[in-house]
Parts: structure tokens; sequence; C-alpha cells
């Protein structure tokens, strides 16, 4: 590999400006180096290398060129970052006080492959003038590719054990994890796979790749990975491409792929017939259901029901994508961007010191929101209240936004005087009044009491939700009663279902 030069990052510096030439080791012995590297070495009258754990250090050593390390820093600070940053400054510092000389800085590999330290320097050289030069060496990723067998163009990603999530992993493209330095940063990186990959999942581990006498390979399951002989700076773990849909299938573009192959011609003619509208009720219901799982706090129903939730969003998506306007990835583009301006006492500099000062923020932003948007402005504070919610909800809604300018009773007394005169009012409307009227003073009577609810705190969807609940568990109690006795409803009467519906309310959950 020959000797390459930065000079995108390299300062123009006459011959007494301070310079740091960073050089790569390669990733084995001296026979790796390049010729322009070597030359570069011998002539240097200071040098330093952020390891001494590298083969080509010994091998040079007998050439009678020796460096300094900075093994020192890591034992001295807790966290990589550090390590890195206090490397930036001693060589920063040490080349402004050697100006005109050179100051070398050597590192395993090629210099941009994996190199926090080289990447501060970048970035600071130039602002304290200080010349920089970057020569490349053969990183850890050629060897890889020679010693692992496999060809980057298929498709490849090289990722840093130290921050490796789940949201890296990619089964189809070739996949290489460096850093991997102890068994600790093995099991997290193990624990991460698990997460896409089974536990017999076939992975290779490679060690010292290309160096002679130190080359190690295994293909081992991936629940062994923390549970190797030994560890270093020269490990990495490879998981090959596969195309194995199993992988995938906790992933979104997998479900987005599924949606679009059942939307396609060779799809599935029920899904290619749909439209939004013929679809609509079933968002609908599949929301309901979702609800109700959430409601008798079954975690099977949640995974199964939001699953459903999931797909119609999906398949409306998908809707929108075949005519141009828009893809699922537009509306998750929109729903980060929302999240992130409706909390600027999370993402922003703002501060939020309990749930309604952030509540209050999110109302703020999301009017702010909307006049950025050129929204027009709300005629009413009651507008943009969906027309087909139910109408316990639309309630509880409209009595907060009213409430939120002053229009509101002052304390839950006087709601109850309020409840007491509908009732009074239903009660002569049954007597005197047409089925309309009646209905109307039915109404007034439920919003009054979605008053209540509010003052109380408490959803009275969710309440009217927890008592039909009670109602069925206790009417089933009766139920079984009658089948107990070999008995019908015909066959009881309300003195008897009355009694066992209080035996009943004794077995209701508290």
């Amino acid at each position: 590999m020959n000797s390459t030069k930065d000079n995108t990052n390299r300062s123009t510096a006459s011959s007494d400006s301070p310079s740091i030439t960073i050089v790569g080791l390669g990733s084995g012995g001296e026979d790796q180096l390049t010729l322009g590297i070597l030359k570069t070495l011998e002539k240097a009258g200071r040098r330093f290398a952020r390891t001494s754990d590298h083969p080509a250090i010994a091998d040079l050593a007998a050439r009678g060129i020796v460096f300094e390390s900075f093994d020192r820093i890591y034992e001295s600070n807790e966290s990589f970052e550090a390590v890195y940053e206090a490397i930036a400054d001693e060589l920063l510092q040490i080349a402004a006080e050697h100006p005109g000389e050179q100051t070398i800085y050597a590192v395993p590999g090629h210099p941009m492959v994996a190199e926090r330290a080289v990447q501060l320097l970048r970035e600071r050289a130039p602002s304290e003038n200080v010349a920089l030069t970057i020569l490349g060496g053969e990183s850890f990723l050629d060897q890889a590719f020679t010693r692992l067998g496999f060809d980057p163009i298929e498709g490849f990603q090289l990722l840093d054990a130290a921050s490796l999530s789940r949201e890296h992993l990619r089964p189809r493209l070739h996949t290489v994890i460096g850093q991997v330095y102890d068994v600790f940063t093995a099991s997290e990186v193990k624990l991460t796979l698990m997460g896409v990959y089974p536990d017999d999942h076939e992975i290779v581990v490679g060690q010292a790749l290309g160096v002679p006498n130190e080359e190690n390979i295994q293909r081992i399951p991936l629940h062994e990975l923390d549970r190797l002989e030994s560890y270093g700076n020269l490990m990495l773990v490879y998981v090959p491409a596969s195309e194995d849909s199993q992988l995938r299938r906790g992933s979104f573009e997998r479900l987005h792929e599924i949606v679009q192959i059942l939307r396609s011609p060779n799809g599935c003619p029920w899904d290619r017939e749909q439209t939004h509208l013929s679809i609509r009720r079933n968002f609908i219901e599949e929301t309901y259901e979702a609800i109700e799982a959430i409601d008798l706090d079954d975690p099977d129903g949640m995974k199964e029901e939001f699953g459903d939730v999931i797909l119609q969003v999906l398949l409306h998506s998908q809707m929108e994508e075949e005519t141009g306007a828009f893809d699922v990835y537009d509306v998750l583009a929109e729903l980060n961007d929302k999240l992130i301006f409706r909390h600027p006492h999370v993402f922003g500099g703002e501060n939020a010191q309990d749930a309604e000062e952030a509540l209050a923020n999110w109302e703020q932003m999301k009017a702010e929101e909307k006049k950025r948007k050129g929204q027009a402005e709300r005629l009413s504070i009651l507008d943009g209240l969906p027309k087909d919610l139910p109408a316990l909800p639309r309630a509880h809604k409209i009595q907060k936004k009213a409430s939120g300018v002053g229009f509101d009773w002052p304390d839950l007394s006087g709601v109850f005087d309020k409840i007491e005169e509908e009732l009074q009012e239903l009660r002569e409307a049954a007597r005197n009044e047409s089925p309309e009227r009646q209905k109307d003073e039915l109404g007034d009577l439920l919003f009054a009491v979605v008053n209540a609810s509010r003052f109380l705190k408490a959803d009275p969807e969710e309440a009217l939700a927890g008592t039909n609940r009670k109602f069925a568990e206790r009417f089933r109690y009766i139920e079984n009663q009658l089948r107990i006795r070999g008995k019908s409803f015909e066959q009881t009467d309300l003195i008897e279902m009355e009694a066992w519906w209080q035996e009943a309310k004794l077995h209701d959950s508290p």
C-alpha cells in the first residue's frame, strides 16, 4: 500500500511552524509498513505511539526506532474519550513547544480507521496553527477482508463495540465489530447481537489477523463470545451477511418490505383492493382492541394488538407511497421532528419541573409549530377536535379546553350541584317530555358527570370501561351460579339474582 497524505487537513506552515505527522503502523509487524512511513520514522527524532502493544513497535525497536507510548494515559483516565482528549492535548502542546521539528504520532492500523485521537487532532490542529500530515498504513480491515474472505462491495459495515446498539445491526450486510478489548465488552456485544441473532448463530472471532504466529480465527456460536480464553486490542468479531428473513423479523424495514409485497401486483388480492376508506373502520377496531389489551393488563395481547395498529399505519402509508405523496419514512421523520420540537425541556435549553409544566411546554410548542407551518389560526379554541372522537372523551376534551381559558366551575361542589340539577331535569323530562327532550336532558346529565371526572382527574372513558368490566364479571358470576344449579334465567327471579350479585361484589378485585 502506498503512503498517503491528508492534504485536506494540512495547514499551510513555514519550516519553523509546529507540526504533527500521524503514521499508520498497519495491523501486523514491520513487514506491513510502507517504505515511505519507514523512512519517515527513521528520520524523526521525537516519536510517540498510542500504545506499545503492537507487533510493529517491537520490530522497529530492533532497528533502533523507539517510541514513547501513551499507555500511561489509559491508566489515569476512566473513559476512552478522556484518554483520546488527553493524547490530543499532549501532542498539540509538544508540537507547539518544538516548532520546526517533526513530531511523530504512530497508531495501529490506518490513522483514519477507529482512531478517535486522530479525529480530535484533525478538528483542533488548524485553529492552533499546527500543520497536520497523515500517512496511511494498512488497516486491520485490509487483513479482515483477506483473512475472513469477504468482499466489502457486497455490503459492509464497521461498528465500534463500545457504542454498539441494536439499531446498528443489519443482517444483510457483512458486519465487523472492532475494539472488543475485554470480556466485559465482549459480553455487551453478545447481548446486543442476541437482540437480532439466535443464541447459537455462528460468528467469527479474529485476533491479530495477518500477524505471523499470533493470528487466531475461531468460528463459535454467539453465546460463547464472552467465554473465550483471551481478549485484546487486536480482536474483532465478524458476522457474515445473511439473507435469512428470520434475522430481520424484528426490523421496521422488514415490515415495510412485507406490506409493499402484499400491495404489489404479485401480492395479496385483498390487500391490493383496499383503499383508505375501505379499511378506515379496521383502524378504529384495531385501536379499540389494543385499548382492551391495555385495560386487561395483558402483555401478550398488547404485543399482538400494537402490531395490528402499526400495520394499519403501514397500509395507509403504503397507499400514499404508491401515489408518490409520501411514504412511511416521511411519517417517521415528521413524528421525530415533532417530538423533539415539542419537548424543549428535554432536547433544548428549557426545563420542566413536573408533568403539568411539561404539558404546558407541549401545548405552547404545538401552537408555535402550527404558526411556523403557516396553518390558519383557529377561530375557536374548540376547533381541531377529531369529528369522529367518541362522545365521552370528546366531552372531556371540550371541557378541558374551556377550562383552560377560565370558563369552569371554581370547585367540585359546583359540579355536584350541576349534576343534581341535571338529574332533576331528567326526572321531569322522563315524566312529561318527548323522547327527544328526554335524550337532551340525559346528554346534559352525562356532560355534567364528565365534569366531575375532570375535577377528580379520572378519565371518564377509563372509569366507565372499568365499570363495564366489573358489571360483566359480576353478571358472569350470576350465570355461573345458574349453571351450577341447573337453572335458566326463566327459572329464577330478581331477588335471587340480586343475592348472587351481592356475593359477586365480595369477589371484586381490590
